[in-house]
């Protein structure tokens, strides 16, 4: 038990450090996503066919995995968008705010009762998130006289966007995640949700030309190695997702979906904490920020308390309220 819990909270460490790697990344939001999907797919394609553990799929639910792999792949752009424009503090405020709008869509696509209760704490955290928006001043400059935000107003947009979408895509998950690995599942929608970015880069060169291309290099030996893009888009893919999905998988066998969801959402939490440490991040927000917080973390413990029952494991790999991955 104990062994699984520091596993759980080492995968949501893993997941909460993705915010800042989004901001170590010179990559646009379209092109970090697009390398991050390649490479969790390839590397997911090495992984089944090395422990031979490829699982066939039936046709409707490859459809059902690739929306959810469109979805995925939309919601990080939406999310590397938001720390782009902002930064990985803020970014990780607005999904935290996934696991509330998860309650509220669950019953349209599963054709459940609304509880009222779930739609006070869904108002709680959009309150949360408009005192950011409003009381956050948007012109902090950095100690060199920069601005800190690019664009505050849309990288909040682009923040609740990501946590709509991934609300979404957990609700979709939910109708196939009994039944099939976790793996398979990964693999399956990094692989489509890669090939829809594809297909929407023309757009993405056509009405942002300076996007690049090729990530970032410099020498590993020199003083700035920490700039080179390719160290972080591997440790984004290998670690933050390949393994924290793994820990996360051997974790679920023993852990209550009670105790699973608790540790998930302290994820904003853990990136808050490195964007601060790494980034000093608090230096840019102010007052508004920090009472917007208080406000949707309280939302999303009220929903934990709600969950104090625990429930059945949905299925190896996948988590409640976050699609299994992030």
């Amino acid at each position: 038990m104990k062994k699984a819990l520091i596993q759980m909270n080492l995968a949501v460490l893993l997941w909460g450090f993705t915010g800042v790697l989004g901001r170590a990344i010179s990559l646009d939001a379209p092109m970090l996503v697009w390398y991050r999907m390649l490479f969790t797919a390839l590397i997911m394609a090495g992984i089944l066919t090395y422990r031979k553990q490829w699982t066939p799929v039936s046709r409707r639910d490859m459809i059902q995995l690739i929306s959810v792999g469109c979805l995925m792949g939309l919601h990080w752009v939406a999310f590397y968008g938001a720390i782009k424009f902002t930064n990985a503090s803020i970014a990780l405020v607005c999904l935290s705010t996934a696991s509330v709008f998860t309650c509220l869509l669950d019953p349209l696509v599963n054709k459940g009762k609304f509880d009222y209760k779930e739609i006070l704490l869904g108002l709680l955290a959009l309150l949360g998130v408009y005192i950011i928006y409003h009381f956050q001043p948007a012109d902090t400059t950095n100690s060199n006289g920069t601005q800190a935000f690019t664009n505050y107003g849309l990288g909040i947009l682009f923040g609740v966007v990501a946590a709509i979408l991934s609300s979404v895509f957990t609700v979709l998950n939910k109708k196939v995640a009994s039944k099939y690995p976790a793996r398979t599942m990964v693999f399956y929608e990094m692989t489509t949700g890669w090939m829809f970015i594809t297909l929407l880069l023309p757009l993405v060169f056509y009405y942002l030309p300076d996007t690049k291309f090729f990530p970032r290099t410099t020498n590993m030996l020199s003083e700035d190695w920490t700039k080179n893009d390719w160290l972080w888009l591997i440790v984004l893919s290998l670690c933050c997702t390949v393994w924290a999905q793994s820990l996360a998988l051997t974790a679920l066998k023993k852990l209550s979906s009670f105790i699973v969801t608790l540790s998930v959402n302290l994820e904003p939490i853990y990136g808050m904490i490195l964007a601060f440490l790494l980034y000093n991040e608090s230096k840019d927000l102010g007052n508004g920020f920090f009472i917007g917080v208080s406000l949707i973390i309280l939302s999303v413990v009220l929903q934990v308390l709600r969950m104090l029952k625990p429930k059945p494991v949905l299925s190896p790999g996948f988590i409640e309220e976050k699609g299994g991955i992030d």
